[in-house]
């Protein structure tokens, strides 16, 4: 799947072409700020990355760290669960809630994994009939009712079904609008209370769906689903028709949630895992020049602090006892970093490494010394 958010990226590199035409080894502050801005990152968060850069001449490597420490909070871990694993798809009419549900189905299908659908979004007029398509479509079943009807009973029908018939998964759709906004936080509240009574810790994860279109102008309206409900992760679609692609920076560091997919198409296969290393690479190559010595990732995609550490040696191919010795070293690394809610951006030896805070671009080294990680 590689490569498919870079290919969702060209109308914002285009932008980014019309500001800085010509790729080029260093920029400088000004030349950076009509970069990001016309990427569409917001003004704040600009400020705040170049208020962090003391170097007049900006290179790959600096810019690079400070963006990737944007999207700090963008990794996610599973929960523990009991099947079927519920998941409630929340987002305002016309994001592409049920584009994205097919998607999401069509993924869990490709990984063996069966999928039950529920249309609880009773409230809008042909929704359920849309649903209900794509469930034909991709062979899978669907509990529905007709419009108008209790959106609870219907992810209480759909959990209940998917038990019974051994299910993995279950996606459930919900209103995007109602007359007002109190009426769709008690509906998405009472969804939630039903879910549980359905399945004990059910929903497992709440999605949020922003339409990338909207660029920066979707933050207020997620902030306002995640104070109603609370939102375990984002996927931001129609990516690919967009030039706001850089306010997939100021979304993910004012909400401080995992962006777990995008979209990138209009088919049922076109949606891919967000990778915040292609993602910042594939802006950074529009911008800057090959360069011979320029590191390459010597950061894994971090998904989780747990599994993902940045390769101490190329070969481990020592004694037991040095092994051993290896071992405990790497699970000391991985406690400092979650303790320290740090990323790691860079290995400059088998002891030392570049850092970020997650919650601000602020580069820092930490080193190996005495059997124990410390900042240096």
């Amino acid at each position: 799947m590689f490569g498919f958010i870079k290919k969702s990226l060209s109308k914002t590199v285009e932008a980014i072409q019309t500001v800085a035409p010509k790729r080029k080894t260093t920029f400088t502050k000004d030349e950076l700020e009509d970069i990001l801005l016309e990427a569409d990152v917001s003004y704040d968060l600009v400020e705040i990355i170049l208020n962090e850069i003391y170097q007049e001449k900006i290179t790959r490597d600096i810019l690079r760290s400070k963006l990737l420490a944007t999207l700090a909070y963008t990794s996610y871990k599973e929960p523990e669960y009991t099947p079927p694993f519920v998941e409630l798809i929340v987002g305002v009419n016309g994001a592409g809630k049920t584009t994205t549900i097919s998607k999401l189905a069509q993924k869990y299908k490709e990984e063996n994994r069966s999928v039950l659908l529920g249309a609880g979004d009773t409230f809008r007029a042909a929704a359920i009939e849309q649903l209900t398509l794509w469930a034909n479509k991709l062979d899978i079943p669907i509990v529905a009712t007709k419009q108008g009807h209790d959106s609870s009973a219907v992810a209480y029908d759909a959990i209940s079904s998917a038990k019974a018939k051994g299910i993995d998964h279950v996606i459930i759709d919900t209103a995007g609008r109602l007359h007002t906004q109190t009426n769709l936080a008690n509906e998405l509240k009472k969804i939630n209370r039903i879910c549980d009574k359905a399945h004990e810790g059910a929903p497992h994860r709440t999605v949020l769906i922003i339409d990338g279109t909207q660029g920066n102008s979707a933050i207020e309206q997620a902030k306002a689903f995640n104070e109603m409900i609370g939102v375990d992760g984002i996927i931001i679609t129609k990516l690919d028709g967009t030039a706001k692609g850089g306010s997939v920076f100021s979304i993910a560091y004012a909400l401080e949630l995992p962006i777990l997919y995008v979209g990138t198409g209009e088919q049922p296969q076109d949606l891919v895992v967000f990778d915040k290393y292609e993602f910042v690479d594939s802006l950074l190559d529009a911008l800057f020049e090959e360069q011979e010595n320029i590191p390459s990732k010597v950061e894994e995609e971090l998904s989780n602090q747990k599994e993902n550490i940045v390769e101490m040696h190329n070969e481990i191919s020592q004694e037991d006892t040095q092994q051993e010795k290896q071992n405990n070293k790497e699970q000391l690394l991985e406690d400092f970093l979650q303790k320290e809610r740090l990323i790691i951006l860079k290995k400059i030896d088998d002891n030392t490494l570049v850092v970020n805070y997650a919650n601000t671009p602020v580069d820092t080294q930490i080193i190996f010394s005495n059997g124990t990680w410390s900042y240096k």
